[in-house]
């Protein structure tokens, strides 16, 4: 979360936190402020900061509107004031004013990232027939439209002329460029990164793709309520009857018994004092901001203390693939000579080949070759053929034209080749793995299978939010076979592949009304709809793109997926900690108010009671920071 350290609010709003709790410790202490100089200062640190609250207070004492939170935390600093508790009553109002500033700032960096997302959709395309570019707004469906290699595509639609490769991470979040000739598919926002092609739109430009996915972000972040905190609904309950049984504590000895009206007058201001929800404000917040200090020191950047509350609730873990769970990166996996061939042959001659391609598969390939030590063949004659692979002499192979590429388009260039090497390269898709042939002659020197790679601690991560009663599940736009072979090397059961971002949001939706609260974890622009959509939204974030940190409520900075385990057991402890502040705060404001009511009660008493029982929850909840 990106922090506005430009406002100049936000830093008096810094400054009289620190000040505040500076004065609070010194108070404890035994050194105040003297008087009149006491009453001047922390009014102008609580009117500086907490106006707002005080305003609110007011308009819902007017109204009668006694439930509000404005108007307990108003009692609250009024009541530690007229006893001379001002240190108290100053910090109340400020860390409450500093927890309604971050969650505020929370929204604004996702508005801001949904923003940016908008800016990036191309603008314009260039129609055919026509001079100058068309904004994508006034394009019907059905018009002819031409894409420059490297540029966006800028509407949906579907390839009449022309061959290239497109990168459709940003839509799903498939690591591995689609190759796409006439009669595929193509979707606004990917970006076209090889050859010159002209498609026909199937969608306006309000309909396509990438704009269901912008508008599928900003519905699921307006429709996402937030959890009240536990002292905003106990305030419905709690300030109107603390008010009246207060008012009853002075009205009913005084005006039907006949009693002394100063006892009875003490008694009630007791009765407010013991009753002011000092610590259950404090606890809260002290014991979240703890958890979230915690968190960020392991590499968890938690965005607000409702997110840590959540978090502890999770039941259903949804996971996308790619940079998540594995790499994201294509990596040469299996090395299979045939015919006679070595793997240094094989390998040595592919990468000679490829050496010349713009692929990703291509660069795998190359990279191998050169970590192991084998230096690439030299090659002649170099010819890229779009969506079937590539063509060339090498000349360490005596000059032989060799062909890397699909087996489909081997097996056209050379149909007497033998086809038992289906079956191996059927075994190979199975698992998830992308087969690139090798042919030279007229004769298969062998096959290289790539994968992206699984990250080594993800089985692990995965069995850990098992042991804690998490189901996992994986949400992904890759292939079913992919996505299927990487669940089974990580014990995930639950499998849904092939998705786009709206697929992927009902499923999170789904995940939802089985098990209450969902948490999403992922790392691409396709998955900020889903991550909108969850209770918890968990964004990779060394990896991931802007949009998906901004629109997430927790960022892993470094991407370690065992964090997450780690955040779901700090959560929980938090969530503890804060009931059992808040079982013994108002334990002891009851018995205090039966002292009251018994006749028992003084200021002295009600006072040292409340500071007690604040300085125990706030001791208590840092006590989290040290959780390992």
């Amino acid at each position: 979360m990106k922090l506005p350290f430009n406002d100049k609010k936000f830093i008096f709003l810094l400054l009289a936190v620190f000040v505040a709790v500076s004065l609070e410790i010194l108070s404890v202490s035994g050194i105040d402020i003297p008087s009149p100089y006491a009453l001047f200062i922390y009014g102008i640190i609580i009117l500086g900061t907490g106006c707002k609250v005080f305003w609110n207070g007011l308009q819902s004492l007017f109204r009668l509107r006694f439930g509000s939170i404005s108007l307990l935390m108003m009692i609250a600093a009024v009541a530690a004031f007229y006893l001379g508790e001002y240190p108290e009553a100053t910090v109340v109002i400020v860390l409450y004013m500093l927890g309604e500033k971050l969650e505020d700032v929370g929204i604004e960096n996702s508005l801001s990232a949904l923003d940016k997302l908008v800016s990036e959709a191309p603008q314009t395309a260039l129609v055919k027939g026509r001079a100058e570019p068309v904004r994508v707004e006034e394009i019907p469906v059905g018009t002819l439209i031409q894409v420059k290699p490297h540029d966006k595509i800028p509407l949906d639609g579907v390839v009449t002329e022309g061959e290239t490769i497109v990168d459709e991470s940003s839509i799903t979040g498939e690591p591995i460029p689609k190759e796409k000739t006439a009669g595929s598919t193509v979707f606004a926002g990917t970006l076209n990164m090889h050859g010159f092609i002209e498609l026909r739109t199937v969608k306006t430009a309000k309909d396509t793709t990438f704009a269901r996915i912008i508008e599928l972000t900003a519905q699921a972040q307006n429709n996402k309520s937030d959890a009240q905190k536990f002292i905003q609904k106990f305030a419905a309950i709690y300030t109107p009857v603390i008010i009246l049984l207060a008012s009853l504590l002075f009205v009913v000895p005084v005006f039907i018994l006949g009693k002394e009206l100063n006892v009875w007058l003490n008694q009630a201001i007791s009765l407010l004092v013991i009753s002011c929800p000092c610590a259950l404000v404090i606890s809260t917040p002290v014991a979240v901001y703890a958890a979230i200090g915690n968190a960020s020191g392991k590499g968890l950047l938690v965005k607000g203390g409702k997110y840590i509350e959540a978090m502890a609730g999770v039941k259903a873990i949804g996971l996308d693939k790619t940079r998540t769970i594995t790499y994201g990166k294509p990596v040469v996996s299996d090395i299979v000579p045939l015919n006679g061939s070595t793997k240094e042959e094989l390998l040595a001659c592919c990468a000679g080949t490829e050496l010349f391609s713009e692929h990703p598969l291509a660069q795998a390939i190359v990279d191998c070759s050169t970590e192991a030590g084998f230096e690439p063949h030299r090659i002649r004659q170099f010819e890229s053929l779009t969506g079937k692979g590539a063509k060339a002499h090498c000349m360490t192979c005596g000059g032989n034209a060799v062909f890397v590429g699909k087996w489909d388009s081997i097996a056209g260039e050379n149909p007497g080749m033998k086809q038992e090497t289906e079956t191996l390269i059927n075994r190979f898709s199975a698992e998830g793995k992308t087969c690139v042939i090798l042919s030279c002659g007229r004769q298969i020197k062998g096959l290289i299978a790539l994968t992206d790679e699984v990250k080594p601690e993800s089985a692990e991560a995965i069995q850990a939010m098992r042991a804690l009663g998490v189901t996992p599940v994986m949400i992904t736009g890759d292939s079913r076979q992919a996505a299927q072979y990487v669940a089974s090397r990580t014990g995930i059961e639950q499998v849904f592949a092939e998705l786009l971002p709206e697929g992927k949001t009902e499923i999170v939706k789904k995940l939802q009304s089985e098990y209450r609260k969902a948490a999403m974890v992922g790392d691409g622009v396709n998955d900020a709809p889903a991550l909108a959509a969850a209770n918890v939204s968990i964004a990779m974030a060394a990896t991931g793109s802007d949009t998906a940190i901004e629109v997430s409520d927790i960022a892993l900075m470094n991407d370690k997926l065992s964090l997450i385990p780690y955040l779901i057991r700090l959560s929980r402890k938090t969530v503890t900690t804060v009931k059992r502040n808040t079982v013994g705060a108002i334990g002891v404001k009851i018995l205090f108010i039966l002292l009251a009511f018994l006749g028992y009660g003084n200021l002295v008493m009600a006072i040292a009671a409340d500071v007690g029982v604040m300085l125990a929850v706030v001791l208590i909840s840092l006590r989290i920071m040290a959780f390992r």
